[in-house]
């Protein structure tokens, strides 16, 4: 499996204002010295030595994960506006631009930061292509035509101006469990978060990958039961919200995200491999953003012996399993 990260920030889009590159680029060019500028590797050895968050970002787009399995199907975790940052990337690649390919859209659940992106989804008014929706709703279909009626969005999803590719509705029930898409396996589970939200399991080839954005650690998780370790333990990759520092996330009981700290808790309780920190705070900046693993590697290393790696989820991030 490959994954991909189009949108990682929760709650809202959040683009870099003016403002904040212009204090990025000034901050760049007052570390400049001579010594960085007198040929080509001075200058790329120089740019290499800057902060993550004074090179980079997160990037702004709310949640939207790619994954590719072994047969090449395109499955897409969410619909937040990275979805549009994907859409453009899938015209650009020859064996999705020619059309007539099958788009695997599942959805954790509805708040506008999971969904806001699907009517810019391009592959959607190809009429060659095929999309299916995965849910735990059983009023999916209905869910996703309201969010594209007037006065909302001027195009409908259904009918003679809107979609023109080929849709399917699939609502996931204990019965269906477990999908197949190629030869990977996908099962899912209910999580913490109001209105309800779904967690998915991706395996293939010996391999797994959890996506649990938009949840609220409480002790249930970290239960050995049956029903957790099946889903949770051994877990190769798992991305997983860690919206809030410990402190933010007891002022917000009950808001359905968890603290950076308890999620390392809890990838060290269920000896997950790596742990993708994700769904990130809108009001945060890169810098914090990013400190945040330092935080987290040092939580890590006083709560157990796991060595569990941490990362923070980006855009334009890749992983291969």
């Amino acid at each position: 499996m490959k994954i991909a990260f189009w949108g990682v920030r929760g709650s809202i889009p959040t683009p870099l204002s003016p403002l904040q590159i212009q204090n990025r680029i000034a901050a760049v060019v007052q570390r400049i010295t001579e010594k960085d500028v007198v040929s080509a590797d001075a200058r790329e050895k120089f740019l290499a030595s800057l902060p993550e968050w004074l090179f980079g970002t997160v990037g702004g787009n709310t949640s939207c994960v790619e994954i590719e399995n072994a047969q090449g199907d395109c499955i897409i975790l969410d619909a937040g506006s990275g979805l549009r940052e994907l859409s453009l990337n899938l015209k650009n690649r020859p064996v999705h631009s020619s059309g007539g390919m099958t788009y695997h859209i599942f959805f954790s659940h509805f708040h506008w930061d999971h969904l806001q992106g699907l009517p810019f989804f391009g592959q959607a008014f190809d009429p060659r292509n095929r999309i299916v929706f995965y849910s735990t709703e059983p009023d999916l279909r209905e869910r996703l035509n309201y969010q594209m009626r007037p006065p909302f969005f001027p195009v409908p999803m259904e009918g003679p101006l809107g979609f023109n590719a080929s849709l399917e509705f699939v609502v996931l029930s204990p019965e269906s469990a477990p999908l197949r898409i190629g030869d990977a396996t996908v099962s899912w589970k209910r999580v913490n978060h109001p209105g309800g939200c779904t967690a998915y399991r991706f395996e293939e080839g010996g391999r797994s990958f959890i996506y649990a954005t938009d949840t609220e650690l409480s002790r249930d998780d970290f239960l050995d039961t049956e029903e957790n370790g099946r889903f949770y333990a051994d877990a190769d990759v798992l991305v997983m919200d860690s919206q809030y520092t410990m402190d933010e996330a007891l002022e917000k009981t009950g808001w359905g995200h968890s603290s950076f700290s308890l999620t390392v808790d809890f990838a060290l309780n269920w000896r997950v491999k790596k742990l993708v920190l994700f769904h990130h705070e809108p009001t945060y900046t890169d810098k914090k953003i990013f400190s945040l693993r330092q935080s987290a590697e040092w939580y890590r290393e006083y709560a157990g012996s796991n060595p569990v790696e941490i990362v923070i989820a980006r855009e334009g991030m890749e992983l291969v399993l």
